[in-house]
């Protein structure tokens, strides 16, 4: 066995493991919406004595989320908006989101995009062409629009030759978007501390904004496909 194949099961073995450890410890509970809410003063209390730790922490576990490709990316972007404000959870929420996210496409190109290209290769050559000419807009068509989920794109992505520093620099712009929304609707959520503030205009122009988002995006490409003449590239 060569050190290449050792250092492939290796990284199955890390991912296998991190999965199992998240569900037979039941650690999605610590994702849940009710969980953070009945959370939020405590990790406030803690934040404002400790705001660099809490940041890193928050940084650093974002990152193992998104890069095992497990539930609770959405959850911990509201409760970044309802902890640090918007700017702060906008800024580490992006570099986090796209440092996780380039990891999970590393993780499945290096366990199985080679062997998927030396096995399918005949198959997968309109694709590879079609990322080498559309690439980066596809990929941030696909970043834009939410019809899949992130982490079936980044697995699907390292299946492809597109460049790690592509996919990096283009889900890093094409998640901004979303991320802001997300910040803000957090950022509304935090502000909630009695039942009249479920109807504040803040947080319903949150939710209006999270829901019109996709359509927003979906007529705006549409139209820059028909002033660029660019074919479509995904169907909704």
């Amino acid at each position: 066995m060569n050190s290449r194949m050792i250092k492939r099961l290796a990284v199955v073995a890390l991912v296998i493991a991190a999965i199992l450890a998240f569900w037979l410890l039941d650690l999605g509970q610590y994702f849940s919406l009710s969980y953070v809410k009945e959370s939020q003063a405590r990790f406030q209390a803690y934040y404002a004595q400790h705001p660099a730790l809490m940041l890193g922490g928050y940084f650093l576990l974002y990152i193992l989320v998104t890069a095992f490709s497990l539930p609770g990316a959405a959850v911990m972007t509201l409760l970044g908006g309802a902890l640090f404000g918007f700017w702060w959870t906008l800024l580490v929420v992006s570099f986090a989101s796209s440092i996780g996210a380039t990891l999970a496409c590393f993780f499945a190109r290096f366990v199985l995009g080679n062997w998927v290209q030396h096995r399918f290769g005949d198959k997968l050559e309109p694709i590879n062409r079609g990322v080498d000419r559309e690439g980066p807009f596809y990929l941030f068509t696909l970043r834009l629009v939410p019809l899949f989920p992130f982490f079936v794109i980044n697995l699907v992505m390292g299946l492809t030759k597109m460049p790690l520093r592509t996919f990096y620099w283009v889900s890093q712009l094409g998640m901004l978007p979303g991320t802001a929304v997300f910040t803000n609707a957090g950022k509304q959520l935090g502000q909630i501390d009695s039942l009249g503030g479920i109807l504040s205009p803040g947080l319903i122009a949150s939710f209006v904004i999270l829901g019109l988002f996709p359509l927003v995006v979906k007529k705006a490409l549409a139209w820059y496909r028909r002033r660029t003449g660019r074919q479509a590239i995904i169907e909704p």
